[in-house]
């Protein structure tokens, strides 16, 4: 098993009502997509949260709360919270309300376009 698929379970039912939501297989484990912006993960046991930066340094002070390091570099606005952090259902529904509070803020990733060359017979 790459992920808690039991975390993953809780977070699907969490966003079972939430429009426009996307499960997708990354980093090792499963993203929730929200209008097509990364909302909330899971990374083996633990949830990758997606804040924003006007959180992320009041999140770091919580329980099971660390950051997320991407080459070397915390990714500001990210963090991963451990099972102490997400174990009780309020701290569970605290970090998923976070994550769809920043949501309709956050920057949508940018596609790029692949081109494909077009074959002749």
């Amino acid at each position: 098993m790459a992920y808690n698929e039991q975390l993953s379970e809780r977070i699907r039912e969490e966003l079972a009502q939430v429009p426009l939501v996307e499960e997708r297989y990354r980093f090792g484990g499963v993203c929730y997509m929200v209008d097509s912006k990364m909302c909330v993960g899971v990374v083996k046991d633990e949830m990758m949260c997606r804040i924003g930066p006007e959180m992320y340094e009041m999140a770091l002070e919580k329980s099971g709360c660390r950051e997320m390091v991407f080459n070397g570099r915390p990714m500001k606005g990210y963090v991963f919270v451990g099972v102490e952090g997400y174990r009780r259902r309020a701290d569970f529904q605290y970090w998923i309300g976070l994550c769809l509070r920043y949501n309709p803020e956050a920057k949508q990733s940018v596609k790029k376009n692949k081109k494909w060359a077009e074959v002749s017979a």
